[in-house]
């Protein structure tokens, strides 16, 4: 095996990939980091490839030197999925920023990892198509696969998971595999594609994606409905998922992120728990929809405070809802989040909220919980005053609650997020019985650890 310092390293990848390996503090600082209270080091180095092969030149001489490799999409994750440590390369994948095909009339398109969401919808727009998946906050193709992303189209659309086709990955020894292909169905052979995504980079380093496209609606109507309580919206939810209506998209918001939106955006709605309710497709059909769907809502003693059609007044609605984490954060100054999602089935969707609220206001905290409603997701963000290690610690405490009643109730310690280094432990009380078989997996595909280590799966015991 070749020597395994950090100065080896670096400068066998240097002597590889040039001017893509940088070393400059500062970068290496920014990179160690995501959007999540998760810690990292600065890494050895930072490698920015722009294609499949320099990925897998900058993999393989990792392998050759033992060192740990931790792929990074756009750094928006919450989980510390792309946190690094001070013996690891950063592969930054943000240069590989092609979109690389549109096959409007097979509805897919192929993109190089880094590639931005909103880049590849203005590549779709003008063919009529458009990629609604994935979170609020602008994201890499990559890093959202690589996470099984979702977001407020999911109710609808599906995660990253279901609008997958195929990927291109490199490996732990720097092998490039190909899976998937742009059929609407296969029976052949093992789901690669679906091992990877998800995996968060411990399988495999993703350079390539192929996605489902949809169309366009011809319309759609957003609308923002205040309840007397979270549990009346709540179960206004189950009900509107029960009867025959198509929901595009549904949001929860709590009194707390409707109040501080108010001041930060001025949004003007009332301050009481919120539904953002939208539906989509022909214009009739879309009327059709709202009035079915209004007279549900008024036996929950819904009532409506805002609407729209209109695309440009649509995306301020939306934009609401957007910025539901930083109009949170202005309630505190100089405030930190610490952000955790679950997923439940939607009948268990009303305690689960409530009990997360109770168990927020028993403890003091500020936190918005707001969700993904209609698939039972939801978030809890803990606004964390500047050096208040006590409110920190109230605040993991009480997520694990959260994370514990999730699991007894027969759902997910994360239903978009990923694990990351932050839900390991949560992840295989979750999975107990199918740990071992995944670190299996890890052993067969990473034999030396060097794949994002420490995230995901919990490591094998010592014999």
């Amino acid at each position: 095996m070749a020597e395994t310092s950090g100065d080896g390293v670096v400068a066998a990848l240097t002597e590889a990939l040039g001017e893509l390996v940088l070393t400059e503090p500062s970068l290496r600082a920014e990179k160690a980091q995501d959007r999540s209270y998760h810690r990292g080091e600065p890494p050895l180095a930072v490698v920015q490839p722009r294609s499949t092969d320099e990925v897998a030149d900058a993999v393989r001489i990792c392998s050759l030197h033992s060192t740990p490799v931790v792929p990074r999409g756009s750094g928006t994750g919450l989980e510390g999925g792309s946190t690094t440590s001070a013996q690891s390369i950063c592969l930054d994948l943000s240069q590989m920023d092609q979109v690389l095909e549109v096959a409007a009339d097979d509805m897919y398109a192929r993109v190089q990892a880094g590639v931005m969401k909103s880049s590849l919808n203005a590549a779709l727009q003008p063919h009529g198509l458009m990629f609604p998946v994935g979170p609020g906050v602008d994201a890499s193709v990559g890093g959202m696969t690589s996470t099984s992303a979702s977001g407020t189209t999911a109710v609808s659309y599906g995660t990253l998971k279901e609008n997958v086709i195929g990927l291109t990955a490199v490996l732990a020894d720097g092998t490039v595999v190909t899976t998937g292909g742009i059929t609407k169905k296969s029976s052949s052979g093992y789901d690669l594609t679906h091992l990877l995504v998800g995996a968060e980079g411990t399988l495999g380093v993703i350079t390539e994606v192929t996605v489902k496209v949809h169309p366009i609606p011809e319309t759609a109507q957003v609308s923002i409905w205040s309840l007397p309580t979270l549990a009346a919206a709540a179960e206004l939810v189950v009900a509107a998922l029960r009867s025959s209506l198509r929901i595009a998209r549904v949001e929860l918001l709590d009194e707390l992120t409707v109040g501080a939106l108010a001041d930060y955006n001025g949004m003007t709605f009332p301050v009481a728990p919120t539904l953002m309710v939208e539906f989509e497709g022909t214009a009739s059909d879309v009327a059709a929809q709202f009035a079915q769907f209004r007279t549900l809502a008024e036996t929950y003693a819904a009532t409506l405070a805002d609407e729209a059609t209109e695309v440009e007044e649509s995306a301020r609605i939306w934009q609401a809802r957007h910025d539901a984490l930083p109009a949170s954060l202005s309630l505190v100054p100089g405030s930190t989040p610490m952000i955790s999602d679950v997923c439940v089935p939607i009948s268990q969707l009303a305690e689960a909220v409530l009990a997360a609220k109770k168990d927020v206001d028993d403890a003091g905290l500020i936190a918005s919980i707001v969700g993904h409603v209609g698939d039972g997701n939801f978030h809890v963000a803990y606004v964390l005053p500047p050096e208040d290690p006590e409110t920190f610690e109230k605040a993991k405490a009480i997520n694990q609650r959260v994370v514990a009643r999730a699991l007894e109730a027969g759902g997910t310690c994360t239903g978009e997020h990923g694990i990351g280094s932050g839900k390991v432990a949560s992840m295989a009380k979750e999975h107990a019985s199918a740990i071992p078989a995944m670190q299996a997996i890890k052993q067969a595909l990473d034999p030396q650890n060097i794949m994002n280590p420490g995230k995901v799966v919990p490591p094998r015991p010592h014999p």
